[in-house]
């Protein structure tokens, strides 16, 4: 059956490239791309209605950035994770966000920490609504909040730079994860937060991404991640 999904108008933009990285980034945490897919550039370029110069000079970006691989006479590939880019991720975003809601608790306006505490809440109210899916979106929207309340101008800048690794492993651990459970996980965050104790707040924060990537590295007993010592973070 022939896609009549509507392809974006490539054409009409400026920088194409960027924007078929976006879109081969979007068609990854959609699914529609997945770890391990070959990634046709004559396939693209047709579908997209543009040339192939654009989509080469993307997925030179895509491999820059660990996103895809070149394969020799096989072409660029969605790259598979691998234990060491999953510790490396999660770890990196402990020491990211452990310093973020440090800095947060001790500087965040009361009001600010106020918006936070009723977007939790009408998450929980979310949580009984049988048409919301996921709250996975929800989830992030606080860790990136925290972020930004840090007000730390490098901190915010280099979270953006692994935002796409984050929501990918995100996506890979969401379909093990429940309303139920988004839920009862964030409320410490917004806890701590409250609690304005920096020490506490940023012990409960690398805590919380450990168990997260602890859950991860069992989500899949058939894996067969390489044999070695979890390092603690």
């Amino acid at each position: 059956m022939k896609d009549t999904t509507p392809k974006p108008a490539f054409m009409d933009k400026i920088n194409i490239s960027r924007e078929v990285v976006e879109y081969i980034k979007q068609s990854i945490l959609s699914g529609e791309l997945n770890p391990g897919d070959r990634i046709v550039e004559t396939k693209f370029a047709r579908e997209l209605g543009i040339s192939q110069t654009p989509i080469r000079e993307a997925m030179h970006q895509l491999s820059g950035e660990g996103i895809v691989v070149i394969v020799p006479n096989k072409g660029p590939v969605v790259k598979e994770l691998q234990r060491s880019d999953v510790f490396e991720i999660y770890s990196l975003r402990a020491a990211i966000e452990g310093l973020a809601i440090r800095i947060a608790s001790q500087i965040a306006p009361q009001e600010a920490i106020d918006e936070l505490e009723r977007f939790y809440e009408r998450m929980k109210v979310r949580q009984q609504d049988d048409e919301v899916d996921s709250l996975l979106g929800d989830s992030f929207q606080i860790h990136q909040t925290i972020i930004n309340l840090s007000r730390h101008e490098r901190l915010i800048n280099m979270y953006g730079s692994i935002s796409f690794q984050i929501s990918l492993v995100n996506r890979i651990l969401g379909t093990q994860s429940t309303k139920l459970k988004e839920v009862e996980q964030h409320r410490e965050l917004v806890e701590a937060l409250k609690a304005r104790d920096p020490d506490q707040a940023e012990k409960i924060m690398r805590m919380h991404i450990y168990r997260s990537y602890r859950e991860f590295i069992e989500l899949d007993e058939d894996k067969h991640w390489e044999d070695g010592e979890t390092l603690w973070f």
